[in-house]
């Protein structure tokens, strides 16, 4: 994946194997927020994962929308390596993406509103990268928890190819949409959780294609929205 090779997915086998438990523990609450990180979470809230190129700009744009995120936190998501460190997801042998989890309240908003956000704050046609962030884990990607939530994902792909194609962009989306089942969140490091409120200058990669997505989605799916709610929540901890 260095010296300018094109990057490529670990198997199974040729990825690290990781531990049985993680090598660090994550602080209890947000920074901006004030809500705990891993729980409890408030009973029928929503959980959504997305992976959007580096997590510190992306936990940014759903920490400041204006409703409804009850809390935000970063880690990697769909690899093999078990309870992984930053260096390895870096390294490209442990398969994951980084990914932020919003949990949110499906009373003030809805999972399709957290949709529109994950598309416009991001190039999702850019494979295994995002902007000058080259790599397996900079890749876009949407993990669900239940099958309202994939029926939504899938109905935004499409109807954001639409928009996009029709604006003049050539390429096609590579974004990912896989369940979250079998796939854990795993938090990252302590520093990087909120790291832009920590540190307001900090670097953030993530850009927009500058095209809006329009809500309800025009597909077949409908025009209403299941808000997927999610149970409990397959992250691994302290």
């Amino acid at each position: 994946m260095l010296f300018g090779r094109t990057p490529v997915l670990p198997t199974p086998e040729q990825a690290l194997k990781g531990r049985s438990e993680p090598a660090f523990t994550v602080p209890d609450r947000h920074t901006v927020l004030g809500t705990p990180l891993l729980g409890p979470y408030p009973e029928g809230y929503g959980i959504a994962d997305f992976g959007m190129g580096c997590f510190w700009g992306a936990e940014r744009k759903f920490w400041q929308l204006p409703a409804g995120v009850w809390t935000t936190l970063v880690g990697y998501q769909g690899g093999h390596t078990e309870h992984p460190m930053y260096e390895e997801v870096c390294s490209g042998l442990t398969g994951h993406t980084e990914a932020v989890r919003v949990v949110f309240d499906p009373a003030l908003i809805s999972y399709e509103r957290l949709l529109k956000t994950f598309w416009e704050s991001h190039d999702p046609t850019q494979g295994f990268r995002q902007g000058n962030d080259v790599g397996t884990q900079y890749r876009s990607a949407i993990h669900t928890h239940t099958p309202e939530q994939a029926a939504a994902a899938e109905a935004s792909r499409a109807a954001y190819q639409r928009v996009l194609t029709a604006s003049g962009h050539r390429r096609t989306i590579t974004t990912e949409i896989l369940p979250a089942q079998g796939r854990p969140f795993y938090p990252a490091e302590g520093y990087h959780q909120q790291y832009l409120d920590k540190n307001p200058a900090g670097y953030c990669g993530i850009g927009g294609t500058g095209v809006k997505l329009s809500t309800p989605f025009e597909t077949n799916w409908g025009a209403s929205c299941p808000t997927g709610i999610a149970s409990a929540p397959e992250v691994t901890d302290k």
